[in-house]
This record gives structure tokens, sequence and C-alpha cells, in this order.
């Protein structure tokens, strides 16, 4: 039977792998692969890691010596995996491209609901049975400028979604996809006038040396003085310091993230009875017009049966011979 270590497995990752596939015999290990945990895949043909874990050179030279074949991704960001040592070392890696688009983009939308109704504060006060309504009037997206930065299919999704409400969507795209946007009533912008005109900002990027800290300092400058800003996308897409800074003058008028800029050893981990020891995220959970999810954007039953699926076919297909999946080899 076909041998795989799953590296920082939860029990939902085991519960949809396992029932994904009983051609595959799968080898479970809490702890994330690094340099120093690659051993543990001795005697497997593939390894299958998520976002948090780092496969770097050292990392990859290990897996390679150990006889491991091939590196799987149950995510699609890949910046945790070094490509070109990979390629060096002959080590296919693939990833899961489009487990869900729907699942990322409705939540977007579901973060901005909450936080424009305020419906987290609200529902802290019902349990305490306190009805008032002071300091929990909203606003309406119906009317309003939404930016959608990044118009892949989950930025596509959730620009439709937006329009649904009856709200201007605008977007920006190095590569536009201008078919798509005429037929969706969504009109293109530069950098510049994006900032300049949104009354929301929605971020749907992968994380490369380009887009890392897209939003700065500079950027909150030229923002609409009170924008909302949504990010489902990666944490290091915001410079975390500036925008607290932006909060705390107001020209940030409220954030809803699924991802954090250290979320690594925090999202994913239950730390209830410890001392929180990053700085900054307190910080921003500190703020009233603040809502923070763990990076569970893509955690649905829908997303999490794909995402096993094509993990445990391309994983398959090492043995047969075949050719990957269309679009997961990197």
């Amino acid at each position: 039977m076909f041998e795989t270590a799953v590296y920082d497995t939860k029990p939902y990752d085991r519960q949809y792998l396992t029932a994904a596939t009983d051609r595959i015999k799968w080898r479970f290990h809490e702890f994330r692969l690094s340099a120093e945990t690659a051993v543990a895949a001795k005697g497997a043909q593939a390894v299958c890691v998520f976002v948090q874990d780092v496969a770097d050179r050292p990392c990859l030279t290990t897996l390679s010596k150990l006889g491991v074949r091939l590196l799987a991704l149950r995510c699609a960001g890949h910046n945790n995996v070094d490509l070109s040592a990979a390629r060096a070392l002959n080590l296919p890696v693939v990833r899961v491209p489009a487990y869900s688009p729907h699942a990322v983009a409705e939540h977007t939308v579901c973060l901005l609901l909450a936080l424009s109704r305020k419906v987290h504060r609200a529902y802290n006060r019902v349990r305490e049975h306190n009805f008032a309504l002071h300091s929990l009037i909203g606003f309406e997206i119906h009317g309003k400028t939404v930016g959608v930065v990044g118009t892949g299919k989950i930025g596509r999704i959730t620009a439709q979604i937006f329009r649904g409400f009856g709200a201007n969507v605008v977007a920006y795209d190095p590569v536009p996809s201008r078919d798509w946007a005429a037929q969706h009533g969504v009109g293109y912008l530069d950098w510049d006038a994006l900032l300049a005109q949104s009354d929301i900002i929605s971020l749907h990027l992968p994380l490369l040396a380009e887009t890392h800290h897209l939003l700065n300092a500079e950027a909150f400058v030229r923002m609409k003085r009170g924008v909302i800003i949504l990010n489902t996308s990666r944490g290091k897409l915001i410079d975390t310091r500036a925008l607290i800074a932006a909060l705390k003058r107001g020209t940030v008028g409220g954030i809803a993230l699924d991802v954090y800029e250290e979320e690594e050893g925090i999202f994913f981990e239950d730390l209830s009875d410890q001392v929180l020891l990053d700085d900054l995220l307190p910080r921003l959970l500190s703020f009233p017009n603040a809502l923070v999810t763990a990076h569970q954007a893509f955690f649905t039953h829908e997303a999490m049966s794909e995402i096993a699926r094509v993990t445990a076919t391309n994983i398959l297909k090492l043995e047969s011979g075949e050719p990957w999946l269309a679009g997961t080899a990197l």
C-alpha cells in the first residue's frame, strides 16, 4: 500500500483524508514539517503538508535522501516551499489550487456583514441579557464602492456577491479579466484610484515578493477615511504595525481578517490557557471595530472533501505514472 507521511494534522484532516481513499496508508503527524522533523517521513513515498509547514532546501534535501518522491500540499498557497530546490532535487510538488473558491468568497462577505452590523458585539451583549442598541448602529453594503484586489477565482466570486448586494464594485489586477468584468458590471481601476475611491477593500491575492506588505503606511494614507479592510488571503499582504496606526488615526474604519501576518504557531492551535506572546495580535483584537477569525475561510465540508480528493488522487497518480491533475503541479 502507498505510504504517505502527513504533517501538521488535526482530527478533521484525518477524517477527510481517510475517507478519500483506502488505497493510501496515511501516517499522520501532529507536528509540522521542517528540516528537523523531515526524518519522520522515512519509509514514505509521499509527504503531505499544510500552510505552516516549512519545506525549505535543507528539509527537501532530507526528504529526497529518504526516498520521498512527491510533496503534496493540501492547500493553494506555496510560499512555504522552496520550489527551485524541489526542481533541482527532481522532487515533484503538487497543490490544491481551487478547492472551493465559494467557501473563501462567502466567508469574506460573512465577515463584512458581521462587522458592518456588529453581530459579534451584539451576540455577546444578548448572552448577558443586554438588549440595548446603543453603539450597535451599522452601515449598508448597498451603494458602497467595494474595491476587489485580485480577480482570480475567489476575487471574481466575491465581486459577484457584492454586486448582488447592489454595491459598486471596482477591481485592481495586473492581469485584468475584462470580459468577466464587462459581464458582471465591474470596473477596473489603477491601484491609486482604487485606494482613493473604495469604501471597502477586499484582498484576494497570493503572497509574492511584490505583494508583501501591499497595504503599508503609504497605502493607508491614500485611502478614503473610514475605509473597511477585508483580508481572507495571506496575512503578510498587510503591514500589521501600519494597520494598527491607521486604526488608531481613524483612517481605517474597521477590519475583518481571517489571516494574520505572524499567525504561524498561533492559528489552528488552542492557546486559551496560555499567555499570547505575540504583541500585535492582542492589540488588533482590542479594537471594537476589528473582527478576526483564525484562518477558517476555507473550512467547509465541500472544500475539505475536495482538498482530500485532489490530494489523494495526485498521490495515487505517482504510483500509476499518470499525469497530475490539471493545474496542480508547481
